[in-house]
């Protein structure tokens, strides 16, 4: 089962060496590796620039980097210029309270608004949990559940959408299921959701991280073939961010 225990122990094992970024106040990411150092997930190299961190991701000096307290507009405009990529697919590594751990997707507003995003999302994520040796259960999320067809069209189209992609989805191979709108029930026995939309993944992303306290690992940039994982400026330590980063990279070495 996808746990943290399972990721810090992949992430001692993986020996790499992991890029973070700083801002204008250092402290916490010159904490956070060296607390990382100290736990052995990582050799930690700090950047004070998105384009150093991003140039030594792209020609090998670092295995794997932590976006950390560098600017997030900055710093993805730096990952598309160098790596010629036209946009970033992320999904967000989970901890609830008390709860199974899962990667939420999408995460950024403008991510995931149609069955072709949401599908490049499974297929681009089933790498991911072949990098931490893990099987990938999907939950496909939609405004309502199946009854609720005919009340608004915005929910008869979520749950089209969703019902398309999980067609698609079988089609290809993947453990794929439409879980309507029970987010309750879906984050119990799937380890990747697919939000409806970028808007309400990200909605659902910041009242579970920022309101209730959920742990986020980080959220791992899917279309790179190198590990970048971002992170929210708003975490106190990126110590686990660091550990995910040196994980992914293990299967790569």
């Amino acid at each position: 089962m996808l746990g943290p225990e399972g990721i810090f122990e992949r992430a001692i094992a993986s020996h790499a060496r992991v890029g973070i970024g700083k801002g204008d106040d250092p402290r916490k990411a010159l904490r956070s590796a060296r607390s990382a150092e100290a736990k052995g997930y990582a050799d930690v190299v700090v950047y004070d620039s998105a384009e150093g961190m991003v140039a030594a991701l792209c020609t090998g000096e670092v295995d794997a980097v932590v976006r950390g307290d560098l600017g997030a507009n900055t710093t993805m405009a730096e990952v598309k210029r160098q790596f010629s990529l036209d946009h970033l697919l992320r999904a967000a590594l989970m901890k609830p309270r008390g709860g199974r751990m899962f990667f939420l997707a999408p995460v950024g507003v403008d991510e995931g608004w149609e069955v072709r995003a949401k599908m490049e999302f499974i297929r681009r994520s089933a790498r991911l949990f072949e990098q931490l040796g893990e099987e990938m259960r999907v939950g496909v999320l939609s405004g309502g559940r199946l009854e609720d067809i005919g009340r608004n069209a915005n929910v008869d189209r979520t749950i089209r959408e969703a019902l398309e992609v999980e067609r698609l989805g079988k089609e290809e191979g993947f453990n794929v299921e439409h879980c309507q709108i029970l987010i309750e029930d879906a984050i119990k026995v799937k380890n990747l959701i697919i939000a409806p939309d970028g808007i309400s993944g990200n909605i659902i992303f910041r009242t579970m991280h920022l309101v209730d306290g959920c742990v986020s690992m980080g959220a791992p940039i899917l279309n790179l073939d190198k590990v970048f994982v971002d992170t929210s400026r708003a975490k106190r330590c990126y110590v686990d961010s660091i550990a995910l980063a040196s994980a992914l990279a293990f299967q790569g070495k």
